[in-house]
């Protein structure tokens, strides 16, 4: 199945979050800026999880999504 990622939060309570010089809140809202809008490839909404999760190594607090009906 395709999915449109429509929004997400990302949980960024990790200490490199803490840290500017490794992830500043800037680099966080380009981020959810690069996936919000983004076409994904899974099996099902867990598998969409898991795949952005693995992707950009950070845990989705919530999201948002629509599936992609293919003509």
């Amino acid at each position: 199945m395709q999915f449109q990622v429509t929004e997400i939060e990302f949980d960024f309570t990790d200490d490199a979050f803490d840290n500017p010089e490794e992830f500043c809140y800037s680099d966080a809202c380009d981020l959810t800026d690069e996936i919000i809008g983004s076409f994904w490839e899974a099996e099902d909404s867990d598998d969409l999880i898991k795949e952005i999760t693995s992707m950009v190594g950070w845990c989705i607090k919530s999201i948002d999504y629509r599936h992609v009906l293919n003509n």
